[in-house]
């Protein structure tokens, strides 16, 4: 037995930033990142703030890309990793059950609608996009077709399915066959309606069309095994569903033996206001997909399915990685904070406030062409309001402009995301437990930002 102790020195402060992103550089591909966006090493993280290696805090409006629901280094979610150390429990077990595997899968259901009582769950690989692929196995195993319906401007994530389902373009760029019979079909956007009409006439029209795609013998669409969508567009471009559209489209499923699949992974745990994005329609989805928060801030992915659909054989989708007993505890003491706390409602009210102030804040600059989203999920749309509006109303969005503001935010203190086409939309993921008086931090930031970006009020 070993009883040598690893000493592991997380900060040398002799290092700055600097040093750090350029041995960073050496070290790692040029597939990262955020590094480009977001040039700063950290050192120290505590709820909505963290500090970089020269001393600088930041007020978080990222949060692990949504990941870190409690904030960062919630001490209840430390003291459950610690009591997982200190048990004995093996700390990897493949698909092996443990009483603490037993106690957050009864959880989790109990959270899934009805109580979870028509569900199951699959534990997958560790990722997003690991649930995703076995989502779309499923599906087409269950139903014995192959098609996919998927939606533009939708992040499903970035392995070959997974990628095949994402309405991005650009990482797809000289990736040769991707998955095939994948149709894509118009999501509904508040600012922007991809059939030119917008409104409730716009919603009322992609109604029809998805429904007379599905019922039209001559649409060219065999029936698909599965339709995939998120209930609210994330790296899309923070774009909520309407409830109608979303009733719509899972009647019509129903009603032709083709699985739903509600992707929950960033909009997921009461991010939105309510604990999964979906239940503002009201609807019940085949398969819920959850990544994320439900890890607690490890990496955890899980899939709620209708037990009617669990048509899997033992073995034929496995993960080496799906057994994480740490992040089953971090999730079970996260999941319970947002329950018993009703988180949600305290979002909800929040995100509507938060709102409200930014269309305060958009009257007296009018470079913020929109302001939406649910709860601590909300898009900031930057456009160039000199330049013609189109007949709808809407301004050409202006992605440089949108990327200086990130840049300058940075500068004040401050992290938040881009999203939506060309970059255009500013996006803020912070803490679920973000406060009253933290939001309001991030107005007089974002305020700063807009000022040293050149932006002058109307």
């Amino acid at each position: 037995m070993m009883t040598d102790k690893v000493r592991i020195d997380t900060v040398d402060a002799h290092k700055s930033n600097e040093t750090y992103l350029a041995r960073q550089a050496e070290f790692e591909s040029n597939v990262r990142s955020y590094p480009r966006k977001l040039p700063l090493a950290i050192t120290k993280a505590d709820g909505v703030w963290i500090t970089d290696a020269d001393n600088k805090e930041y007020l978080d409006c990222l949060a692990g890309a949504g990941t870190l629901a409690l904030g960062h280094n919630h001490p209840d979610v430390l003291k459950s990793i610690q009591n997982v150390i200190t048990s004995g429990l093996p700390l990897h077990t493949l698909d092996l059950t443990t009483p603490l595997k037993d106690a957050f899968s009864e959880y989790l259901l109990s959270l899934l609608p009805g109580q979870g009582k028509e569900y199951c769950l699959q534990f997958t690989g560790p990722s997003g996009a690991d649930a995703v692929e076995a989502a779309l196995k499923l599906a087409k195993k269950v139903t014995g077709r192959s098609g996919i319906i998927s939606f533009s401007g939708g992040y499903h994530g970035m392995t070959h399915g997974a990628l095949s389902v994402t309405g991005n373009l650009s990482p797809k760029e000289a990736v040769d066959g991707m998955m095939p019979e994948v149709q894509f079909m118009p999501y509904p956007h508040q600012y922007r309606c991809p059939l030119g009409i917008g409104g409730e006439a716009g919603v009322k029209a992609l109604t029809y069309y998805f429904d007379n795609l599905i019922n039209d013998v001559e649409s060219g669409v065999r029936k698909p095994a599965a339709v995939i969508l998120e209930a609210v567009q994330g790296e899309g471009g923070v774009n909520p569903a309407p409830a109608e559209w979303l009733q719509r489209i899972r009647k019509v499923t129903q009603e032709h033996g083709i699985l739903l699949i509600l992707d929950e992974v960033q909009a997921g745990f009461a991010r939105t206001g309510k604990f999964f994005a979906f239940e503002h329609a009201g609807i019940e989805p085949d398969i819920i997909v959850m990544s994320k928060a439900v890890g607690g801030g490890l990496p955890l992915a899980v899939l709620g399915i209708k037990k009617q659909f669990d048509a899997w054989a033992p073995g034929h989708h496995t993960g080496t990685f799906r057994g994480n007993q740490l992040a089953m505890a971090t999730g079970l003491t996260t999941l319970k904070i947002l329950k018993d706390q009703n988180i949600a409602g305290k979002v909800a009210a929040q995100g509507e406030w938060l709102k409200a102030q930014l269309a305060e804040l958009q009257k007296r600059y009018p470079v913020i062409g929109h302001v939406r989203g649910l709860g601590m999920m909300i898009g900031i749309e930057i456009v160039k309001p000199h330049e013609a509006a189109d007949h709808m109303g809407c301004y050409p969005g202006d992605g440089e402009l949108s990327a200086l503001i990130q840049k300058k935010c940075f500068e004040a203190g401050l992290i938040l995301e881009r999203g939506g086409r060309n970059g255009i939309v500013l996006r803020l993921l912070p803490s679920l437990l973000i406060s009253d008086e933290e939001l309001k931090i991030f107005l007089d930031k974002f305020e700063q930002a807009l000022l040293a970006a050149g932006v002058r009020p109307a």
